[in-house]
C-alpha cells in the first residue's frame, strides 16, 4: 500500500506541476500586451496563494471594483494559478509578480499606500518589508473559527473587521493589542452585492441552501458535514416534491478525505438524478465563482461551522448551523454559535421538520435579528460599503499625515531571500 500512496503522491505533484507551468504560459500570453497593469494604483490587494484558493478572493471581487472607482486598484498575484483565474474573472488589474524580484521591480514603478490581505499566507511577509505603506488585514470572511484570532494579527498595521462580534473575540485571546486604534469595523460589504441571475425559476417551493465545508486537515477544525450530515438531508430533500435544494460544497472538499470527496461526488450524483426524474424541480450544484445570490434567494441555509455562517447572517435570513460529528472540533460558543439553531447528524434525516421550525418560530426570528446587528452592524443597503470606503480614506489621509511628518529615506533596497 505504500508504494501506491507514493505514486498517487507523485502523480500529484507532477500534475500540480504540469497545471502551474500552462497557467504561467497563459497569464504571460493574456498579458503580453502589457506585462503590468498601466497607471499609477495607490491601493494594492497582495495574493500569494493559487486556483485553489481564489474562494479568499473572489468574495472580494464586487466590492473592490467598487473601491476603484474611487481608489485604483491593483492585485498582485504570486502565484500562475491564481494570477490566471484573476485575470480571467475578477475584474481587476492583475500584476504577475511570481519572484521577490519581480515584486520589487513592479512595487518601484507606484505609488502603492495601502495593501490589502485577504489571508494569512506566509509570503505576506515578503510584502511586509516595505514601510510607508499601510498593510491591512481584510480576511475572506467573518466567522467564530480559531483563524479569526490568531496571533498574526500583530503583523499588520490595521485590520478591517465586521463589528462588535469581532472586537469581543479578539479582545478575548490577543494580549497588548490595541483594538480601538487597530482594529477598524466596516460590517460586510459583500453583502451589499448580494445578487445575480437565479439558475432556477422561483415557485411555492421552499428553497434550501446547503454549503458545507471541507473536511478539515486537523482533529480542531474537523467542521465538515457532507458525510456526517449531507447525503442524509440531501436525500430528504430531492425527495420532498414541496422542497428545491441548492447544494454549493467548498471546494476543497474531499482533498484531505477521500471518503469526504466520494460523499461530495454522490451528492452532486444524486441531484442530478433527481432532476433528470423532474426536471421542473431544478435543484442546483453550484460549484460557480459567485457567492451571493444563493445567499439572498434561499428561504433557509444550512452550513457548516465556516465564514458562511456569518455570510448568511449578514444577509439576515433563516439559517441553521450543522453541530460537528467529531468530537474533538472546537466550537466557540461565546458569539452567535451559543444561540443559533443547530442541526444534529441524528436529525439529518428529519431535516424538513427542522427547517419548518426554524422558518416559523418568532423567537428565531428575534434571536436572528441580534445577532446581525452583534456581528455587522448596519446592514441596510449600502451601510457596509460605505464604512468600508470610508476606512480606506481614512488610512489615505493618514498617510498622508506619516508621509509629512518622517522623511522619505527611500526603501531598503536589500534583497530578502531569492524565491522560485
Amino acid at each position: 500500500m505504500g508504494w501506491a500512496s507514493d505514486l498517487r503522491a507523485a502523480s500529484g505533484l507532477l500534475r500540480k506541476a504540469l497545471d502551474n507551468r500552462r497557467a504561467v504560459q497563459q497569464v504571460r500570453r493574456r498579458l503580453a500586451a502589457s506585462p503590468h497593469p498601466t497607471g499609477r494604483y495607490q491601493v494594492a490587494v497582495y495574493f500569494a496563494d493559487g486556483a485553489v484558493n481564489m474562494y479568499q478572493m473572489r468574495q472580494w471581487y464586487k466590492p473592490l471594483a467598487e473601491l476603484a472607482e474611487t481608489w485604483p486598484v491593483v492585485v498582485l498575484s504570486r502565484v500562475a494559478t491564481g494570477a490566471r483565474a484573476l485575470v480571467e474573472e475578477s475584474g481587476l488589474p492583475v500584476a504577475f509578480v511570481p519572484t521577490v524580484r519581480d515584486l520589487e521591480r513592479y512595487v518601484a514603478t507606484q505609488d502603492i499606500r495601502v495593501v490589502l490581505y485577504v489571508n494569512q499566507n506566509t509570503r505576506n511577509f515578503q510584502m511586509f518589508r516595505y514601510g510607508r505603506r499601510w498593510h491591512v488585514f481584510i480576511n475572506h470572511g467573518e466567522s467564530d473559527k480559531m483563524y479569526m484570532t490568531t496571533n498574526q494579527f500583530k503583523a499588520y498595521d490595521y485590520a478591517l473587521i465586521a463589528g462588535d462580534a469581532a472586537r469581543e473575540r479578539l479582545s478575548r485571546v490577543l494580549w497588548d493589542y490595541d483594538l480601538d486604534t487597530r482594529a477598524i469595523p466596516i460590517g460586510r460589504p459583500q453583502a451589499d452585492h448580494y445578487s445575480g441571475a437565479l439558475p432556477y425559476t422561483p415557485d411555492d417551493r421552499t428553497v434550501v441552501l446547503y454549503a458545507p465545508t471541507w473536511e478539515g486537515d486537523r482533529p480542531s477544525a474537523l467542521y465538515g458535514s457532507i458525510v456526517s450530515h449531507g447525503e442524509a438531508l440531501a436525500a430528504t430533500l430531492l425527495a420532498s416534491p414541496r422542497h428545491r435544494l441548492i447544494y454549493r460544497p467548498h471546494p476543497r472538499s474531499g482533498v484531505v478525505d477521500a471518503q469526504y470527496g466520494a460523499a461530495n461526488a454522490r451528492i452532486i450524483a444524486a441531484i442530478a438524478a433527481a432532476n433528470a426524474a423532474d426536471p421542473a424541480a431544478q435543484h442546483v450544484f453550484d460549484d460557480g465563482p459567485d457567492l451571493g445570490w444563493q445567499l439572498a434567494s434561499a428561504d433557509v441555509a444550512i452550513v457548516d461551522i465556516s465564514a458562511m455562517v456569518y455570510d448568511r447572517l449578514a444577509a439576515d435570513r433563516p439559517l441553521m448551523i450543522t453541530r460537528p460529528a467529531h468530537p474533538a472540533a472546537l466550537v466557540d460558543t461565546h458569539g452567535y454559535l451559543s444561540a443559533c439553531d443547530w442541526l444534529d447528524a441524528d436529525a439529518a434525516a428529519d431535516v424538513i421538520a427542522q427547517t419548518d421550525r426554524v422558518l416559523d418560530d418568532p423567537e428565531a426570528v428575534s434571536r436572528l435579528a441580534y445577532w446581525v446587528e452583534h456581528y455587522f452592524g448596519d446592514t441596510s443597503p449600502g451601510a457596509p460599503t460605505a464604512r468600508f470606503h470610508a476606512a480606506i480614506h481614512g488610512l489615505m489621509d493618514e498617510w498622508e499625515t506619516w508621509n509629512a511628518r518622517v522623511p522619505d529615506e527611500g526603501e531598503d533596497e536589500a534583497e530578502l531571500d531569492a524565491d522560485a
